[in-house]
């Protein structure tokens, strides 16, 4: 960190003059920052955020400041009922600060957000009964943390998403009689965590899957009808997964 050199948010180098004329200059003088390591004039995020976690009860005086690093990192630290002048900030960075530390009646202002890694971290923490309101969201991700944190019951709502990683997320957590509806999803990945976690009876509507890795996955866990058709299945690693899932089953302590 210490070969970049100390500029401010401008470009301009910070020297002793600087430094002098800084309204923070007694602190300098007192041990209290040091130019190119520990300063907030410096346009290096991680020399603003050794500032301001030094000296957090300044974060609210720099708020407005015209750097937006500055900003973003002061309002980690800033008093929370100073945050809400910041929900309109034109970036996203700020933005994105909020969104990890505002109340919940007001973060659904963040959640029409134009910025996706701001409404991202909105799905993170808003409250599960206001979740829904995301269900929609143009971005992928937004809607794969949603699906990870939606209320069981409600999660049917996104097991035809356009988006392969957000079924992935609904497979892993949704429950029957749902659950078997995705037994013909058009993506092997999903179908195969189907047939991690459907109960064994009913791996039948996975016996005779496209996808040899999908039958290969219904093998190690088949038992009686569908294990027979599993051990005659045309790929040797189906064949191999199922006469192993035989022997366990002959054999179960070992």
């Amino acid at each position: 960190m210490n070969d970049i050199p100390a500029l401010d948010w401008q470009g301009a180098p910070l020297t002793e003059a600087a430094c002098a004329a800084c309204a923070h200059a007694a602190l300098q003088a007192a041990g209290g920052c040091e130019r190119g390591r520990c300063c907030m004039q410096d346009a290096y995020a991680r020399r603003i955020d050794r500032f301001f976690r030094t000296h957090p009860q300044l974060a609210n005086a720099h708020l407005a400041h015209p750097y937006f690093e500055v900003r973003a990192i002061a309002a980690r630290h800033a008093d929370l009922f100073r945050l809400p002048a910041l929900l309109d900030d034109p970036d996203e960075t700020v933005r994105m600060q909020l969104a990890l530390r505002l109340p919940q009646r007001l973060l659904e202002r963040l959640a029409l957000d134009p910025h996706r890694e701001v409404r991202i971290r909105v799905a993170q923490r808003i409250a599960a009964e206001t979740l829904p309101s995301l269900l929609k969201d143009p971005d992928y991700q937004v809607r794969q943390t949603v699906a990870r944190r939606l209320p069981e019951a409600l999660l049917p709502l996104l097991k035809h998403d356009a988006d392969l990683q957000v079924r992935l997320e609904v497979a892993r957590r949704l429950a029957m009689p749902a659950l078997l509806g995705l037994a013909q999803d058009p993506a092997p990945e999903v179908r195969r965590i189907v047939a991690e976690r459907l109960p064994a009876p009913l791996l039948h509507a996975l016996a005779a899957d496209p996808d040899w890795t999908v039958r290969w996955e219904a093998a190690g866990r088949a038992q009686g009808a569908v294990l027979e058709r599993l051990l005659a299945d045309d790929e040797p690693e189906v064949r191999e997964r199922a006469a192993a899932r035989r022997a366990e089953l002959e054999c179960p302590h070992g």
